[in-house]
């Protein structure tokens, strides 16, 4: 009997060939999606789950300050799934939190189980003061920009009035009638005040938009 032989790939398998291989272009060649809460994380590979049965719920043991909190969650969530779930029991925002595991700072992206995290680990919050600041001064400028903008809807329903009261005396001068001065005068002064009111409102964004077509 003849045997036949074979080609060479000028693949190895042992060390899996091109980048694509395993240990090579993981980052590359990942696959994110957008979970329920919002948080964009890396897509899993159904083909490489062990079996279709639901991912195990783990009890970990997290440590705020001098509290120890226990927190049942799935071994397949994120860091940033954990985060939103330790709001409550700790009043601190998660986007304020620091999780510490293995002395080393996880990302919100990352999953529980492919970071080594299993039933009863240890993790360690911390509260993220410049993550806080920023927060608070983004709320207090997202209060300002609606503040601002109610401040102009409310000035351009005064403009509207006002302009439906113009366009009557101009409707009266021109089929001839007569308009008393005080009445053009007090019309002026009404509009200028809407005017300054329009000056004193700080330019943010969509609000400076909406700003400039009351101007115009």
């Amino acid at each position: 009997m003849m045997r036949m032989k074979t080609k060479p790939t000028g693949r190895s398998p042992m060390n899996g060939g091109s980048a694509g291989g395993v240990g090579g272009g993981r980052e590359s060649g990942a696959e994110w999606e957008l979970r329920p809460g919002g948080m964009l994380v890396q897509k899993r590979n159904p083909d490489s789950d062990r079996s279709s049965a639901p991912p195990p719920t783990i009890r970990l043991r997290v440590k705020y300050g001098s509290t120890y909190h226990q927190i049942s969650i799935s071994s397949q969530a994120t860091f940033g799934e954990l985060k939103k779930m330790l709001t409550g029991p700790t009043g601190l925002h998660h986007q304020d939190q620091k999780l510490i595991f293995k002395d080393k700072e996880r990302d919100s992206n990352a999953f529980l189980d492919m970071s080594g995290v299993k039933d009863k680990s240890k993790i360690v919050l911390i509260e993220d003061p410049i993550s806080q600041e920023k927060r608070i001064l983004e709320m207090r400028k997202n209060a300002k920009m609606e503040k601002a903008s109610k401040s102009i809807s409310e000035i351009s329903l005064e403009v509207d009035a006002l302009a439906g009261q113009v366009s009557a005396l101009e409707s009266m001068i021109a089929k001839g009638g007569k308009v008393a001065e005080k009445d053009v005068l007090n019309l002026t002064d009404l509009l200028m005040n809407q005017l300054l009111k329009l000056d004193g409102i700080i330019d943010y964004g969509d609000v400076k938009l909406q700003r400039k077509m009351q101007v115009i």
